[in-house]
C-alpha cells in the first residue's frame, strides 16, 4: 500500500541539489511543486537562496519547470519574475500535469525528477506516472487551508511509509 506514497530520495530542501548530484543521477531536469517546495506559499517572490539555486540550475543548463495544482495566475505571479515555465492546474496525483511538463521539456520520464513537499500530490504522481521523486520538507509549517486537509491525512500515511521503508531518511543531498 505505501509502495506508491514512496519517493525516491527525502531531501531538506530542493535547494539543497546540485547539478552534480542531478546529473550523477542522469536528471537533466527538475519539475518542481510550487508552494511550500520552491517558495514559501505565502512569499511569493522567494528567498534569495532560491534565486541563487535557480541561477545554479540555469549555467547548468537543467530546466526547471513547476508543475502546480494551482491557477494559472497564481503560479504566474511567482514563475514570470523567475523565468520559469510551468504547468497550471495539473490535477497531482493525476498524471496529466507531468505528461505535459515532459512534453513540453522534450525529455523522457528517466530524464526528470519530480520535487514536491507532499506524498498525496507530488509523490503520488510521480509514482503514477512513473518518475522518479523527491520529497521536500516544506519550507514554512503553515499551510494554505486546502493543503492543511491534505497534510491531515498525510500524517498516517507518511508513518506507515517511513516505518515499510527504514532506509530511507532525511538527507541534505542524494547520495
Amino acid at each position: 500500500m505505501t509502495e506508491k506514497f514512496t519517493p525516491t530520495w527525502m531531501v531538506d530542501a530542493i535547494y539543497k541539489l546540485t547539478p552534480e548530484q542531478l546529473r550523477k543521477h542522469g536528471i537533466k531536469a527538475v519539475l518542481t511543486d510550487l508552494d511550500n517546495t520552491l517558495i514559501a506559499w505565502n512569499n511569493p517572490d522567494g528567498t534569495t537562496e532560491l534565486h541563487e539555486w535557480l541561477q545554479a540550475m540555469r549555467e547548468a543548463d537543467i530546466p526547471v519547470l513547476i508543475v502546480s495544482n494551482n491557477s494559472s495566475k497564481r503560479i504566474a505571479r511567482v514563475a514570470s519574475p523567475l523565468k520559469l515555465a510551468f504547468v497550471a492546474r495539473a490535477l497531482k496525483p493525476m498524471t496529466f500535469g507531468l505528461a505535459s511538463a515532459v512534453k513540453e521539456l522534450n525529455l523522457t520520464k528517466a530524464d526528470v525528477v519530480m520535487v514536491g513537499d507532499q506524498l498525496l500530490t507530488d509523490v503520488w504522481a510521480a509514482n503514477n506516472y512513473g518518475v522518479r521523486s523527491i520529497l521536500v520538507k516544506p519550507l514554512i509549517e503553515t499551510d494554505q487551508w486546502n493543503t492543511q486537509i491534505n497534510r491531515f491525512f498525510e500524517k498516517g500515511v507518511k508513518k506507515s511509509m517511513l516505518a515499510a521503508n527504514p532506509d530511507l531518511t532525511w538527507r541534505s543531498h542524494l547520495d
